[in-house]
């Protein structure tokens, strides 16, 4: 089972960027062969999907980050990340990251915690 610690997130001026990152820890053998997703779920808002890395490195994004968002990984260190740039006040919210297996349309097998954004002046 992977276990997705989430860290990164915190208060930014709009035009900002952040990066946040998704360690898996614990048994992390079938790491690579995960697609890793990244939510988020903004106040009184559905939980959406923004992103998605498959296992060759493949990313898609949704149409309000494409752009100004970059996912990226590093299978040596379990890690995925979310490189957030030119970032909003709209893009606020409770930022999730999720472990599919295998693919990005694939069932979620593990959920992060969660990290906070806020873009504020």
């Amino acid at each position: 089972q992977l276990h997705l610690v989430e860290s990164g997130g915190g208060l930014v001026q709009p035009g900002g960027s952040l990066r946040l990152s998704c360690a898996a820890v614990g048994f992390t053998l079938g790491y690579p062969d995960y697609a890793m997703a990244w939510f988020r779920q903004a106040p009184g808002k559905e939980r959406e999907v923004i992103s998605c890395i498959t296992s060759n490195m493949s990313t898609e994004y949704a149409d309000p980050v494409k752009g100004r968002f970059t996912m990226s990984r590093d299978n040596i260190k379990s890690t995925v990340y979310l490189q957030m740039n030119s970032l909003k006040p709209e893009d606020s919210g409770v930022y999730y990251c999720a472990a599919r297996y295998t693919t990005c349309s694939s069932a979620i097998r593990s959920w992060g915690q969660g990290t906070q954004v806020a873009v504020s002046s």
